[in-house]
């Protein structure tokens, strides 16, 4: 039993170090706690409405004045004034008093009474897309309704049910899945908790490693890592951070979405199924990585910056089929690929653990590999003292 006893001293000595060290502190409790209520507060509000919108009219027709206030009866669109010229209202989106610029040009009327087909010009502020995503579907809904009218009226003699399918030969409906409202926090913010979860991780796993071969250097070997085997220091350190981020885990998955009505359909025994070979793939990943730390700053500069890149190529925030093959296969070295893909199908889509199966197996598999290679790495960093 001498070995169970070695596993839980060193247990009690890195959990008491992880939740006193200030460094460690900070990215172990802090930035899951408040992170994920700053980012969900930030984009609460789903989506954007009323979106200030400056017009450049040279048609002056009825066709052009019935577009601009159709667009300008959209949630989506408020009409704040009307411009001479393209110039000037490039100037006011310059000055941020509006950010997108819808133009009718001169020939607008005078192509659909020719039976030709009219243009409408939209520009928008791209410092932020949900701008441009407001003003465009507004606007498409508005031609989609007038080219309905313009075709009705053009059909001489026909009966209310011959327009209507001539207007619409195929009837369709528009109803996203899932994420009902198209919001930006629905789709984001469970992608972001789980990325949390591993970024966290191994930055305050870093800064400890890295802070523990700075005093090695300096002479001073901490105690109760003496008479220790690898093997035992791995699993004590690794059974520590696994204490902290049930808890962390907890938090982020059964408050935060509730918290600010977000998307949470999932069933318990499911999550907690999957969530345990998650943790256990970021935790032997983090202490393998940290590994190669040599003092505690090294983590912040290294991996701070890749938590976009990451979300990225996890296949969320951009189309999986349109990821590179190298990049693909790149992805599946971190956990977060896997854990934010499976997170989001269990929590928004009402998967249950059977439909995660390469998710599952995934993490599964990533646990046991980075956990040889963790008891590799420490076998060469811990020699008996």
């Amino acid at each position: 039993m001498k070995w169970l006893l070695n596993i839980l001293d060193v247990w009690r000595h890195e959990l008491v170090r992880s939740l006193t060290d200030i460094g460690s502190l900070v990215f172990f409790i802090i930035v899951p706690l408040l992170y994920p209520l700053l980012y969900a507060y930030l984009y609460g509000n789903e989506t954007v409405k009323e979106v200030p919108t400056v017009v450049v009219d040279d048609s002056h027709t009825n066709l052009s004045r019935e577009f601009l206030r159709k667009a300008d009866a959209s949630s989506d669109i408020k009409i704040i004034g009307h411009c001479a010229n393209l110039k000037e209202a490039e100037e006011l989106i310059h000055r941020h008093e509006a950010y997108c610029l819808v133009y009718i040009p001169a020939e607008f009327q005078k192509n659909i009474v020719e039976g030709k087909q009219a243009v409408v010009e939209l520009y928008s502020d791209m410092s932020g897309l949900l701008y441009y995503k407001a003003v465009l579907s507004a606007c498409t809904e508005v031609s989609l309704e007038m080219n309905q009218d313009i075709k009705t009226e053009r059909l001489i003699g026909a009966t209310k049910e011959q327009a209507e399918t001539f207007a619409y030969p195929i009837k369709y409906e528009y109803v996203p899945m899932f994420n009902t409202q198209s919001g930006f926090a629905t789709f984001l913010i469970p992608a972001v908790l789980m990325l949390i979860i591993q970024q966290t991780m191994l930055l305050g796993i870093g800064m400890l490693q890295g802070d523990e071969r700075e005093r090695r250097r300096k002479g001073f070997i901490d105690e109760h890592l003496q008479g220790k085997r690898p093997l035992e220091i791995m699993l004590g350190k690794a059974t520590s951070y696994m204490n902290i981020y049930i808890v962390v885990a907890a938090y982020l998955v059964c408050i935060i979405p509730p918290l600010f009505g977000l998307i949470h359909i999932w069933q318990w025994k499911d999550m907690i199924a999957f969530m345990i070979p998650f943790l256990s793939s970021c935790i032997f990943f983090c202490m393998f990585i940290s590994a190669f730390s040599y003092d505690r700053e090294s983590f912040i500069v290294l991996f701070v910056f890749m938590s976009v890149p990451l979300l990225f190529i996890s296949g969320i925030s951009w189309p999986a089929s349109a990821i590179p093959a190298v990049w693909k296969t790149i992805s599946q070295a971190f956990p977060s690929t896997f854990g934010i893909n499976g997170f989001v199908r269990l929590s928004e889509m009402g998967a249950l653990l059977k439909d995660l199966r390469p998710e599952f197996v995934g993490l599964w598999i990533q646990t046991i590999v980075y956990f040889f290679l963790t008891w590799g790495a420490y076998r060469r960093m811990y020699k008996r003292q």
